[in-house]
């Protein structure tokens, strides 16, 4: 597995907020985020127990190269 990402939930994890982009709607197939007090965590609908944990440097980085359109997104 990717360093990063973990298959474990923590409670932490279950009462953090995840939102999807609202052109998602009900899809099924979505990117969801959800932003800690010292992290920012990524996972998609369809995997919802991988999880991807960011710090907020590597947080505003991703999104900058996403809308630099560096990643097809």
């Amino acid at each position: 597995m990717p360093s990063g990402l973990s298959r474990k939930r923590s409670s932490a994890m279950e009462i953090l907020n995840w939102r999807r982009p609202d052109a998602c709607g009900e899809g099924a197939s979505c990117p969801e985020v959800a932003i800690g007090p010292d992290a920012v965590y990524v996972r998609s609908s369809l995997l919802p127990d991988a999880i991807a944990q960011l710090t907020p440097t590597e947080w505003r980085d991703l999104v900058s190269a996403i809308r630099n359109g560096e990643y097809d997104a």
